[in-house]
Order: C-alpha cells, then structure tokens, then sequence
C-alpha cells in the first residue's frame, strides 16, 4: 500500500525531527514502488498513478525549499530522491527535477516575499513542478519559447521539450526570450491554461515513466506575477546565487545516477544470492563445491567488491558537494562571489564519476544476476546520462583547475 501522510514534526521547531520523518515515508514509498517497478516500466505510461503516490505520502509538499513551518533543507531533499530513486529512477528523476525547480524563485526572482509566498501555496496546494530553464553558456542554446509584452503581461509561444511530468505537472517553468526588448526571463505557466498543450514522449528506452514530452505554447497569456525574474545571457553578468541554479538540478540528478546505481546492486544481490551456480568439474579438488557456493564464490565476491566499491566511492562525492551546495544555497544572494565556481566544479566530479558509476554498475550487474526486469536499471542509466557529456564536464574541471575560472559554462536545466 501507498505511503500515507501523517504528522510530521514542526521544522521551525524540530528540523531534525522532520527529516527522520521525511525519510522514514520516503522509505515506505520506494518499497510501494519496488513491488510493482518491472510491470510500470513495461507499460511507460504517464505517471499519474505514481504522482498520486507521492501526493498521498505529502513529498511534493515536503520538497519545497525551507521556510519557517514548510519545506526541507537541501540535503534532506537530495536524502529524499535518492531513496526514491533507488526503487524507481523514472519517479527519482521527477521528485529531483520538481526540488530543482522550487528553488527558482529564489535563483531568479527579485523579491523575496513572492519567492516565500510561492514555495508557500506550492507546500499547500502540493503542486508539482517541471520545466526546462536553458543555462547561460553561450553554447547553452535559446530558450525557443517567445514572450509578446501586453499592456499587462505577456503572451507566451513556441515549443519546448521538458524531461518529466509533462501531463501531471502544476506549474511548468521556462525561460523565454522578450520579442521586444531581447531580454531573458524565467516564467511559470500552470499547463491548465488556454493554449498550453503537451505531447508526452512515447517509445523511450528508459525513464519511461518519468513523464518526458513536448510543450506547447499558443498565445498563452502569462500575468506580471508568474514571472519569477530575469535570467542573464552570459556567465560573467551572472549574480552568484542565480549560478547555483543550474548545478543544483544536475546535483539533484546526481543523486538519480547513484539511486540507480545503488538500486541495481541490491536487487542483484537480493535476487542472485540463492541462485544456482555451476557445480565444480570432475576432478577437482576436495572443497571446490562448497566455493562454489554463491556467497563463497571468490569470482562472484570480487565483482561485487568491485561493484560495491565504485557505488561508494560516487556516494562519497555526491554527499561531498552536496554538503557544499548546501552551504551555499544557505547563504542564498549574500554567497561569496568565489563559491558558485567552486561549487559548480565540485558537482561536475561528482556528476562525472556517478555517471561512470551507474553505467558500470548496472551492466555488470545484467551478468551477474539473471532476474527479469534488471535491464530497466541500465536503460535508466544510459537515459538518465547521455545528454550530459562526461568530456565536456572534464573540461569544466580542468578549466576551473588549471585556470581558476571564477563561472563555469552551463548547459541548461
């Protein structure tokens, strides 16, 4: 049975309290969510059953950036997805783009008030979000989408793909290029409105129910008060905080990679620990059965020591540069100059080294253990990194290393 809500203690008043809470339902859920994974990823549908799972158990609501009686500190969140994420990747991926992407307000808006006051409605109503908000790089591509300026607001068109949720989501944030004065800004749209219209993805070969598709926007009005803030062209006009954006949600992502990592393993270990393995030649030495037994068998030992090694070594640099985003994001627009770079080269390693970790893990694992449905993990993991190229992230590092570049490029959100 799905997680359900229940009291959880007040975080202005016991934040500790709260996350034990958190992770305690967040457990119950990614067992719900285990029993039933093979099936779900067969079929791809769009995940509105498992939306309302999350919403029954009150993650939406729980993972909104802190304030006062509402919200979690961003390594509780991460804490979160990962959990998560280890049972169902798809699900993984929409909880960490939906953590991101609460955060906007504060990355790009210019009051603070209407920040608190949307992360606020967004705990009550447990909206959930998704979008794509392009980085500033200069290869970081356009937006795609167009605002028209009313005498009151803007009218908002074109298409742009969003990697989850695209037909359960509550709020979908973009950026958007003003048709008259070029300037970038960073909206929300409620898909409900007239004009919007989404055209889910179908036939992926992994994350298949994370929800990904297309958005539409046809003249789609957009109020003074759904525009969260300006997003700057280039790096070097960037305000700290606002560069924290984008290596938040790939540090969310981060957390997806080691969830599958670490998903694969214990299946494969759960599921593979009583299975047959061949008996000893004719011949062979006295004893050679009983090493051969699957939790005595040295060959099968060394693989998962391997395995297990490279999971942790991610896990050891992920919770690293999530301690340091923290920080960072606790410090919001009074964070030192220096530190977003830090900060981005630090989620760049650990981006890099995860990436490298879920792949390896998760198709080693397909040759250790013979169990239906563990291909989803390696389809999920080649999803989930292939649009992030591991040379270019290296390339980030050795910049920042060799030169000390102050901004690292970004390739969008």
């Amino acid at each position: 049975m799905p997680a359900t809500a229940t009291t959880a203690p007040d975080p202005a008043t016991d934040p500790a309290g709260r996350a034990r809470h958190l992770l305690r339902t967040a457990r119950e859920v990614a067992d719900d969510l285990a029993a039933d994974a093979v099936p779900r990823d067969r079929a791809g549908l769009p995940p509105t059953d498992e939306v309302a799972r999350l919403r029954e158990a009150g993650l939406p609501a729980a993972l909104v950036p802190p304030g006062g009686t509402y919200g979690v500190d961003w390594r509780t969140g991460c804490a979160v997805v990962r959990e998560i994420a280890t049972a169902d990747s798809s699900v993984g991926e929409l909880l960490a783009r939906h953590w991101a992407h609460t955060w906007s307000g504060r990355f790009y808006g210019t009051a603070t008030h209407r920040a608190t006051a949307l992360e606020r409605d967004t705990a009550r109503e447990q909206w959930l979000w998704a979008g794509t908000v392009h980085g500033a790089a200069p290869d970081g591509g356009g937006p795609g989408l167009t605002l028209t300026p009313l005498d009151s607001g803007h009218l908002l068109n074109g298409r742009v793909a969003v990697d989850t949720a695209v037909t359960v989501a509550d709020q979908i944030v973009v950026d958007a290029v003003c048709a008259v004065t070029g300037d970038l800004l960073v909206v929300r749209v409620p898909p409900g409105r007239p004009g919007v219209s989404v055209e889910p993805a179908s036939d992926r070969l992994g994350q298949r129910v994370a929800g990904a598709g297309d958005v539409v926007f046809d003249r789609v009005t957009v109020a003074p008060a759904q525009v969260l803030g300006p997003r700057p062209h280039d790096t070097e006009s960037t305000p700290p905080h606002t560069a924290l954006a984008d290596p938040a949600l790939r540090l969310a992502l981060c957390h997806v990679g080691l969830g599958i990592a670490e998903g694969a393993l214990a299946e494969a270990r759960d599921t593979g620990r009583h299975a047959p393995v061949p008996r000893p030649a004719a011949g062979a030495p006295a004893g050679a059965a009983h090493d051969r037994l699957p939790a005595k068998d040295p060959d099968l030992l060394l693989a998962y020591g391997e395995l297990a090694s490279a999971a942790r070594t991610a896990a050891v640099l992920v919770e690293r540069a999530t301690e340091t985003m923290a920080r960072a994001l606790e410090a919001g627009p009074q964070v030192d100059p220096e530190e977003p770079a830090d900060v981005a080269a630090l989620v760049a390693t650990a981006e890099t080294v995860t990436a490298r970790a879920a792949l390896h893990v998760t198709t080693r694992v397909l040759e250790l253990a013979d169990t239906p449905g563990l291909d989803r993990f390696w389809r999920n993991a080649r999803v989930l990194t292939a649009h992030r190229s591991t040379a270019h992230r290296l390339r980030d590092i050795g910049e920042h290393y060799l030169n000390g570049t102050h901004r690292l490029e970004t390739a969008g959100r």
